[in-house]
């Protein structure tokens, strides 16, 4: 009698098989953040798929910030939280998100972490919001290095929170619109960026003091003033595109 074909080992679903297979190995406590996997090779062989299928699982898992290679070393668990902004600007692109719901979900979610941090920041982290903010005053002749310290300090400011969730979304939804505020930060003036490093300040002092009302307060300004300025560089921005079309070739 003659055997039935066997299937091939990368049938349908085997992407989901390696996904399902790391998962477990989290829910049973096997693996934790910063731990090697084992060699494509290896997993293949234990998960029962190709390794072709081990691939694309490992790009799907890479994709939700679960993994990270290192060249030369292996892929190991993700030793802090993270969400690939790639999927979320995907959204943005099809779903044409605008500038004032970005900032909204900026307020919604940093002013909160702003009174968290107020009532939770760590002395360590206290000392490094102080060393950007310095850092924000000595840079305003460079805006690039200015918006670098900008994003470090709202970076630490959500770590400081306590909260590994509402840190994990501040810096996915700040990353989805860095190359605007790129763009807004190599228009300013010294007088924006003056003001900005005193919001900073403002929210700084806050902290230190462990003032959460004060801390909630002085995030929530800062923010209201960066997408009023952000609203006004890309009004300036349409004006300039309309008044070059309207010009005779």
């Amino acid at each position: 009698m003659r055997k039935a074909p066997r299937r091939p080992r990368h049938a349908n679903g085997s992407t989901a098989q390696v996904v399902a297979f790391v998962r477990d190995l989290v829910d049973r406590g096997r693996v934790r953040p910063g731990d090697r996997l084992s060699t494509e090779r290896e997993l293949a062989v234990r998960i029962g798929v190709s390794r072709a299928s081990v691939r694309a699982g490992l790009r799907a898992l890479a994709a939700m910030g679960i993994i990270r290679s290192r060249q030369g070393s292996g892929t190991y668990i993700s030793d802090a939280p993270a969400l690939a902004s790639e999927p979320l600007s995907f959204l943005a692109a099809l779903h044409g998100f605008t500038g004032e719901q970005m900032y909204e979900a900026r307020r919604v979610l940093e002013v909160g972490a702003a009174g968290l941090a107020a009532e939770r920041a760590t002395p360590d982290q206290i000392a490094s919001l102080a060393d950007e903010v310095a850092s924000l005053f000595e840079r305003m002749d460079d805006p690039l290095r200015f918006l670098n310290h900008d994003i470090t300090f709202h970076r630490i400011v959500a770590e400081a929170s306590g909260n590994p969730i509402i840190s994990t979304l501040v810096e996915t939804v700040s990353a989805l619109y860095y190359d605007r505020r790129r763009r807004t930060a190599e228009q300013a003036s010294n007088r924006d960026l003056m003001d900005a490093a005193e919001a900073h300040r403002r929210i700084y002092q806050a902290i230190r003091a462990h003032d959460a009302g004060a801390a909630r307060r002085a995030m929530h300004e800062h923010l209201l003033q960066a997408a009023a300025y952000q609203a006004q560089e890309a009004a300036a921005g349409a004006a300039t595109r309309q008044s070059r079309k309207r010009k005779p070739s």
